[in-house]
C-alpha cells in the first residue's frame, strides 16, 4: 500500500520540481544565439526591483509554463536594476526596452532577432501583459499571438 503511494508521489514531486527549474537568459546577444540555432522566438521579460511579483509566481513558477516555455520559446530576463552587470550591459538593456517600446514594467515581448555585420535587427512578435487568470489563460494568449490563424 504504501509503495503505491510512494511512486505517483515521486513523480508528481518530479513535476513540480521541474516548473523550479527553469533557465532564464540574461545575456541577450546569447539569446539571439540560442533563439536562432533552435529556432524559437524569444520571450524577453523586461523588470525592475520593486516590479509587481504576480507574472512571476502566478506564471512563471508553475508546471504549465515551465513545459510550454521548453517548448515554444527561449526565456530571457533583463533586470534593469541589476547591479551586478556592467555599464554597458545596463545601457544595452535599456536600449533594448526602448526599442520595444516598453513603459511599464514588468512587461513581456516576444522577438526574433538577427545579428548581420554586427548589427542586431529585431522582429518584433508583439506584448502580452499579465492578468489575472493563471498560466494556462496567459499561455493561451501567448498561442495566439505567437500562432495566429
Amino acid at each position: 500500500m504504501t509503495r503505491k503511494l510512494l511512486i505517483p508521489l515521486f513523480f508528481i514531486t518530479s513535476f513540480f520540481a521541474e516548473a523550479q527549474n527553469i533557465v532564464w537568459k540574461t545575456n541577450f546577444n546569447d539569446a539571439i544565439t540560442v533563439s536562432n540555432d533552435e529556432k524559437k522566438p524569444m520571450l524577453i521579460y523586461f523588470t525592475i526591483d520593486g516590479a509587481p511579483k504576480n507574472i512571476e509566481t502566478e506564471i512563471f513558477k508553475t508546471p504549465d509554463f515551465a513545459v510550454w516555455s521548453r517548448d515554444n520559446v527561449v526565456l530571457v530576463k533583463l533586470d534593469l536594476s541589476d547591479q551586478s552587470v556592467s555599464e554597458a550591459v545596463r545601457d544595452q538593456n535599456i536600449k533594448i526596452k526602448n526599442a520595444f517600446g516598453v513603459e511599464e514594467l514588468p512587461q513581456v515581448c516576444f522577438a526574433m532577432a538577427s545579428v548581420r555585420k554586427g548589427k542586431t535587427t529585431f522582429n518584433a512578435l508583439g506584448k502580452v501583459a499579465y492578468k489575472p487568470g493563471g498560466a494556462k489563460s496567459w499561455i493561451n494568449d501567448c498561442n495566439l499571438l505567437l500562432r495566429p490563424e
